[in-house]
């Protein structure tokens, strides 16, 4: 059994259409075969030793004789393709009903009730980019002060303000108002997320400043589970916010990929714990996947690929590393929201021999993986693959 499990969320890094795809209009998605087909291939290293070509035909990522990491694909039975359903299935509870969305903006007496409570109108109120939409209305919305209101394909309710017109602590209470008074019901929103700019007009810039105020999970997560027990649950970066801060003893914030992974190593240097931490990379998915930034998030791609090698050299046989996602966002497609894809299945730790863990049928089964190691309450949804871990170890021992 295993002392620290780290569960690693490639933010929308999906592998290719799943079953149901064709019900999303997702047809043909493949976010990292894409990306590498149009880069003229990937180099990722440490992630093909682990067995990432064994997944699926990535160019530049060839199949390897020898895996070091457990390998295969999720696909998830949660309605929808967002982050907060992705993680909620992660953590053991899928959500079957899909949040709202408003693809032509939001209902008028919504709108109202926010001005209302703010005592501010609004500019937008329509589904947008969030770069685009700044541009478009950054400058009337320093000239008016009025915040800057849009959503997406998913169920978000977003908040664009420049830091020196509407400053964060406002922004912020803007937003938890909105969470606990507007959005509210059958609005209810899966997340609420205060978007910060800073600029002038033609040069407006996002900040790493955002904050999302999510819905709290409907039933028990592993985070709760393990905490209950009396195990650290800890998040890094977004996890936090997904979960609405519940069932973790410790959260630590990061701005970017290379923040959190240095915040990654850093605490599996100085916390020995037995604990469950879970790190969400957001970067690939917020700067790169819904700006069509193909060029970049293959960059992105390589740049954790280098991080990761080093992160490895500090796990030791008393941890395991599951490296997986939570969705898709193909920036080869025209759109610029969440794809519905499988998500990758990696499974490490030293001295092993890799296995092939197959096509699972839903996230869940990394939490029901979690809670067989801890011997912590089990979940309705999901079936461990610890058994392949150990049966990798004992095939690599018995090499």
């Amino acid at each position: 059994m295993f002392n620290r499990i780290i569960v690693l969320v490639l933010d929308s890094v999906g592998i290719g259409a799943a079953p149901d795809a064709a019900e999303y209009g997702d047809d043909g998605v493949n976010t990292l075969a894409n990306i590498a087909r149009s880069q003229g291939g990937l180099f990722l290293p440490n992630l093909e030793r682990m067995g990432l070509g064994l997944i699926a035909d990535i160019p530049g990522v060839p199949q390897t004789n020898l895996p070091i990491a457990n390998y295969g694909k999720m696909s998830e039975i949660s309605k929808g393709k967002d982050t907060t359903s992705g993680h909620w299935e992660l953590g053991g509870c899928p959500l079957f009903t899909s949040f709202p969305v408003y693809p032509n903006g939001f209902p008028v007496q919504l709108i109202q009730r926010f001005t209302d409570l703010t005592g501010r109108k609004v500019l937008g109120n329509k589904a947008a980019s969030g770069t685009e939409i700044i541009a478009e209305l950054g400058e009337m919305h320093m000239q008016t002060g009025y915040p800057i209101v849009y959503t997406s394909a998913d169920s978000v309710f977003q908040i664009a303000a420049h830091e020196e017109v509407i400053p964060l602590h406002e922004l912020y209470e803007m937003c938890k108002l909105v969470r606990e008074k507007v959005c509210i019901g059958e609005h209810a929103v899966g997340r609420i997320i205060a978007r910060p700019f800073i600029g002038e007009p033609g040069e407006f810039v996002r900040t790493p400043n955002r904050h999302d105020y999510s819905l709290t999970p409907p039933c028990d997560t592993i985070l709760d589970v393990m905490k209950e027990a009396g195990y650290g649950v800890i998040g890094i970066g977004k996890i936090g916010d997904i979960f609405a801060n519940r069932g973790l003893t410790r959260s630590i914030p990061s701005k970017s990929n290379a923040e959190g992974m240095l915040a990654l190593t850093q605490l599996i240097k100085e916390y020995h714990e037995k604990s469950l931490i879970m790190i969400n990379l957001v970067d690939f998915d917020s700067k790169f996947g819904h700006r069509n930034d193909i060029e970049g998030y293959a960059k992105a791609l390589e740049a954790f690929d280098a991080d990761l090698g080093n992160f490895i050299t500090e796990i030791n046989e008393h941890d395991l590393l599951i490296i997986t996602a939570d969705h898709g966002c193909d920036p080869t497609t025209q759109g610029t929201d969440h794809t519905r894809e499988y998500v990758p299945l990696l499974v490490y730790t030293k001295d092993m021999r890799g296995n092939y863990l197959g096509e699972r049928t839903t996230f869940a089964d990394v939490a029901a993986t979690i809670a067989e190691n801890f011997k912590v309450k089990s979940f309705k949804y999901g079936k461990s693959f610890l058994s392949d871990v150990l049966r990798g170890r004992k095939d690599h021992a018995n090499c």
